[in-house]
């Protein structure tokens, strides 16, 4: 359910600085924050499915030897996506780049949204937290 929500602040965050780029600088600007943003989350997306699967995966067994198991057959599996995700995220930056096609800036402060959204939640579980009585 956090995830999910996590999911769903990254999506606000993107469009409200997209939308605030294109009204506030130019729409080649929003442009390449809305692709910076859109390559951020779905790799987001891709981690946060891929953590999943192999928690489910290893969880599922009754038996403790069997999760051992699994569990590193999982890792090795999830670390060989992990890289490769990272190096097809490199060549799709490598691309927009070098064409030209992206401002840079906008580009950074759209891979930013993930940072941008764990901020936002980050401090709203802080307030809630302080405004709940807890101290």
């Amino acid at each position: 359910m956090f995830l999910q929500k996590m999911q769903s602040v990254c999506w606000i965050v993107l469009a409200l600085l997209t939308l605030g780029a294109f009204f506030f600088v130019s729409s080649s600007f929003a442009w390449s924050v809305l692709a910076g943003g859109i390559i951020s989350n779905v790799s987001f997306l891709m981690s946060q499915k891929d953590i999943m699967g192999f928690a489910e995966s290893v969880t599922s067994l009754p038996e403790l030897e069997d999760r051992q198991a699994r569990a590193d057959q999982g890792r090795k599996g999830y670390i060989l996506k992990f890289w490769l995700r990272i190096v097809l995220i490199g060549v799709v930056l490598l691309l927009l780049i070098k064409s030209g096609v992206v401002n840079i800036f906008g580009l950074i402060l759209g891979l930013s949204t993930v940072v941008f959204a764990v901020t936002f939640i980050s401090l709203d579980v802080l307030r809630s937290y302080y405004s709940s009585g807890r101290r």
